[in-house]
């Protein structure tokens, strides 16, 4: 078992990994949308915030030597599902044409008050 730590994802703010490569997998612990150099949310909306949440896991599979075409899974945590066109539309355009399996949950709340969270499972 091998840990991902990378400098270009967002730090863990708690007792975990931000990821861990077991075998030929990669299994990332959720990603909200927090920059990773300032670690504070990202002003805006459900876009930006998705497309934070996507840059902090591009990070972690390139450090794992993987990319979107080996995505599994993903899993997706909103707090309002009333944004999912839009977060759709944003998941979309950046995994250009990967199509992993995908489950989407709305939940009551997420760390820092953040509107998304997204896992992941790929193949290193």
């Amino acid at each position: 078992m091998k840990t991902i730590q990378t400098q270009s994802a967002p730090a863990a703010i708690g007792p975990y990994s931000q990821g861990k490569v077991v075998g030929n997998l990669l299994y990332t612990a959720g990603q909200i949308p927090l920059n990773p150099h300032t670690m504070e949310i990202v002003g805006g909306g459900i876009e930006e915030q998705t497309s934070q949440v996507l840059k902090n896991l591009d990070a972690l599979l390139s450090e794992a030597g993987s990319s979107w075409e080996k995505v599994v899974k993903t899993t997706v945590f909103m707090t309002n599902l009333g944004d999912f066109a839009t977060f759709n539309s944003v998941y979309e355009q950046h995994l250009k044409g990967a199509k992993p399996a995908r489950s989407t949950v709305q939940v009551a709340a997420l760390p820092r008050n953040a509107m998304i969270e997204i896992e992941l499972i790929a193949e290193v």
